[in-house]
């Protein structure tokens, strides 16, 4: 039985004070919730501080983006080596954000997604659509061709040590959010994209959901059966909402 993730994405928000209060927060409610993952990726100039917080507790941590490149002169860019030295079990590669707004293409993030797993962290894939693609009817062929070029770039059996998030482009941060019918629908076609080249793999395989999750909508998108967690932006900001997922998740 695949284990429930629900992973904080807090983008670029922050700040040292306002970090302390609500991983403090977090921390508080998290004790007793058993049979699920909890982590958070925080913005670079954190990490430190996330570690310094986290280690020993149930929460683990990670980072929002790394360079395909493993050191060199790249002004700027941060290497899976780097995260390491914080102790990072996660990293989120391809977020729909990174692809839109900096122009990360499939190939590019295959390559980071290699480099994340070749240095032992756990990266979480992000996929999805934007509105006009999904209008067209074009939400599988989209989604498929954004995890076949990790799949050519590591084969299949890497999908084992990694996380796989769905994000329809279209519900982020925008208030809208797929049905759980429609999200459901997306993960259980990249679960079988995944069984046609190992079924054990796609069986244990954690698929996330990253589209506006909320308290109110938790529980419904949670019970789907191939809806293994949340990847959550605004909600994780604030502790209270944060948990409420979290136990929504092991209901």
């Amino acid at each position: 039985m695949r284990q429930k993730l629900v992973a904080g994405n807090w983008k670029m928000h922050g700040g040292l004070k306002a970090n302390l209060q609500l991983l403090q927060g977090v921390l508080a409610g998290v004790a007793d919730l058993k049979g699920m993952s909890v982590a958070v990726c925080v913005p670079f100039p954190y990490l430190a501080q996330a570690q310094s917080v986290l280690t020993g507790t149930p929460v683990a941590w990670g980072a929002q983006n790394l360079s395909e490149q493993p050191q060199g002169a790249f002004t700027g860019e941060v290497s899976a080596a780097m995260l390491n030295d914080f102790a990072c079990k996660y990293v989120l590669v391809g977020h729909s954000e990174r692809r839109a707004i900096y122009g990360e293409t499939d190939a590019l993030v295959a390559e980071k997604f290699a480099a994340a797993l070749a240095a032992g962290l756990r990266p979480v894939l992000c996929v999805g659509e934007t509105l006009a693609q999904r209008d067209a009817g074009q939400t599988i062929d989209v989604v498929s061709a954004q995890i076949e070029a990790v799949l050519k770039r590591v084969g299949v059996a890497a999908f084992a040590d990694a996380v796989v998030a769905y994000e329809p482009v279209w519900a982020i941060g925008t208030g809208r959010t797929a049905t759980a019918a429609q999200a459901q629908e997306v993960h259980a076609a990249i679960r079988a994209q995944i069984a046609r080249a190992d079924a054990k793999v796609a069986e244990g395989l954690q698929i996330l959901y990253g589209g506006s999750m909320k308290p109110g909508n938790a529980v419904e998108l949670l019970g789907m059966p191939d809806i293994d967690g949340g990847l959550i932006g605004g909600a994780a900001l604030v502790a209270a909402d944060f948990l409420a997922i979290c136990r929504a998740a092991v209901q």
